[in-house]
């Protein structure tokens, strides 16, 4: 690192940034952890990457870029080969006619930037970019080998279908899951069609088709993965799950995989549970400073109740994991019941759902009441039993976090009853909910702006509402992408989320124990300030950070 973790510590003292009780805590964790100073600061959630990354550049007297919101040609990055690029820890951004803009998270180093000058024939112009940025805007190397792992799958399949040797099956698996991992993938889908296996990609939480196969090399595929996971390879007519392992420069990776038979053959999914996701604090998954508070507000207390609602892949674990990742601390005894464990986290006791052996969630929850818990993590409330316990364990000096599958946060309150809990017991044990979806992100690197009229909002969102976010100007300036390699062309780079924020007021709790509807409880909360996930979205909107047919595709059923 540029900075010493000491110099860091003074610095972020000096600057009133953080207190000496926060620092200290900080740092206690990085022992406790085994974790750079740096990586515990930002993992801590009370300052983000940027900011801490302008604070090193001023204090380096460097100015500051941040490499993931600046477009940068494949011709200028290849300046510096990627070999150099990862072991300088330096990337190529920009050029003027006379000097070369170069950002790194090192020590300068005089004999480098020289020989760059010798080779370029211009001078070099140093910026600061955090690690972070570094190691996320090296991927950009990868983007031009793309057609390489085309090409290569092309010539195995090619060399599988004219020669009796037997196909490189093992090395195509591999090349897929790495393929899929550079290109920030979550879920490979391998399916079999009438005379092809089609390979899908999701990425930005869209599928893809990158890739298809010969039919007679399926099997073959699917074998392997069953190989590596651990299932058996003769049985075709039954769901089988596992999970492997593969080992990456950046990673070790694990991949959750799901067979299922289907009409033409054999299905498998393979989930990548990669680390990259494991380091979101609060405020990068999209929460503003305000939900923020009350979020921390909900979470901070020794106990009660704390949800995370929206449907499936919505974001609902990371954010409830990112919430673990702040309260995680060595006076704390934390204990989760998960289907499936997704990521393993240090310091903290994680068991896995196994109906095989009745460890249902209702079980496992009462045998981490045996534990001697502060802190309980259910994974999915989804019947009366564990909902019962969860609620008494809330109420008992637990702080119980969950997730539910409901289309916004007030519906979460009835669904609680719905499902035998008393009105009463629900309003006194429930701390915060949090409703959410993910929108993806505009390209940052093919972002464009276009005018919408004011009439033409009005039609997408109610006149009020947009009124409230632009005013009463006739002219709404948005944003969009245009497509280029890097979004393959989508517009969209990464995904964010909308949140809602409800707290349980004093005026909430009462209706809640008149057993009022959802859309009583809804129209309270935000008579007494609470912004809808619409609402946010078209903050969103306005910042430039996504679009409106985003906002539009994951409100539209709320």
């Amino acid at each position: 690192m540029v900075i010493s973790d000491k110099d860091l510590y003074n610095l972020l003292l000096q600057n009133e940034i953080l207190s000496a009780e926060e620092l200290k805590k900080i740092h206690d964790q990085t022992e406790v952890e085994k974790i750079p100073f740096y990586d515990a600061l930002i993992k801590s959630d009370l300052i983000t990457d940027e900011n801490l990354g302008r604070l090193i550049a001023d204090n380096l007297k460097l100015p500051f870029v941040v490499l993931n919101k600046t477009p940068i040609p494949q011709n200028l990055l290849q300046t510096i080969p990627e070999s150099v690029a990862r072991s300088q820890q330096t990337i190529v951004f920009g050029k003027t006619d006379d000097n070369l803009k170069i950002a790194t998270s090192k020590s300068r180093s005089q004999e480098f930037e020289s020989l760059i000058t010798k080779k370029t024939g211009r001078k070099v112009e140093v910026y600061f970019a955090t690690p972070h940025d570094i190691k996320e805007t090296l991927n950009l190397y990868k983007k031009e080998i793309q057609k390489t792992f085309d090409e290569l799958l092309k010539q195995q399949v090619d060399q599988a279908g004219k020669s009796d040797s037997e196909a490189p099956i093992s090395e195509m698996v591999d090349t897929l899951i790495e393929y899929a991992y550079e290109n920030k993938a979550s879920d490979i889908h391998i399916e079999p069609e009438e005379g092809k296996s089609l390979v899908r990609f999701r990425i930005d939480g869209i599928l893809h088709d990158v890739l298809t196969l010969p039919i007679n090399l399926h099997d073959q595929v699917i074998t392997r993965i069953k190989v590596l996971s651990r299932l058996r390879t003769d049985e075709h007519l039954s769901a089988q799950d596992g999970k492997l392992q593969i080992k990456l420069k950046e990673e070790e990776l694990d991949v959750r995989v799901s067979i299922v038979p289907i009409v033409e053959g054999e299905k498998a999914v393979l989930r990548l549970l990669t680390s990259r996701y494991r380091q979101f604090g609060l405020t990068d998954l999209g929460m503003d400073e305000q939900d923020m508070k009350k979020v921390k507000a909900g979470f901070t207390k020794p106990f009660g109740m704390v949800l995370s609602t929206g449907p499936t892949g919505s974001g609902k674990t990371t954010t409830i994991y990112a919430i673990l990742k702040i309260l995680n601390t060595r006076e704390k005894n934390i204990a989760t019941i998960e289907d499936p464990v997704e990521y393993d986290i240090g310091g903290i006791n994680q068991i896995q759902v196994n109906p095989k052996t009745n460890l249902t969630f209702a079980e496992g929850l009462r045998s981490i009441l045996r534990q001697d818990p502060d802190i309980i993590y259910v994974g999915e409330i989804r019947d009366g039993e564990t909902s019962d316990i969860a609620i008494n364990s809330a109420m008992t000096g637990h702080l119980v976090l969950s997730t539910l599958h409901t289309n916004d946060a007030a519906t979460a309150l009835p669904r609680l009853i719905d499902m035998g809990i008393e009105p009463f017991l629900v309003a006194s044990t429930v701390n915060i909910i949090i409703g959410q979806r993910l929108v993806r992100k505009i390209c940052e690197k093919c972002k464009a702006s276009s005018i919408k009229t004011f009439d033409e909002m009005a039609k997408l969102f109610a006149a009020d509402v947009v009124k409230k976010h632009f005013g009463d100007t006739k002219e709404i300036r948005v944003y969009g992408g245009t497509g280029c390699e890097v979004c393959h062309t989508t517009g969209y780079s990464g995904r964010i989320g909308i949140f809602e924020i409800l707290e349980l007021s004093e005026e909430i709790k009462k209706l809640i124990t008149q057993k009022a509807d959802s859309d009583m409880i809804a129209k309270k909360a935000i008579e007494e300030g609470m912004a809808t996930m619409m609402e946010d979205g078209l903050d969103k909107i306005q910042l430039g950070i996504t679009t409106i047919e985003e906002v539009m595709r994951v409100t539209k059923e709320s």
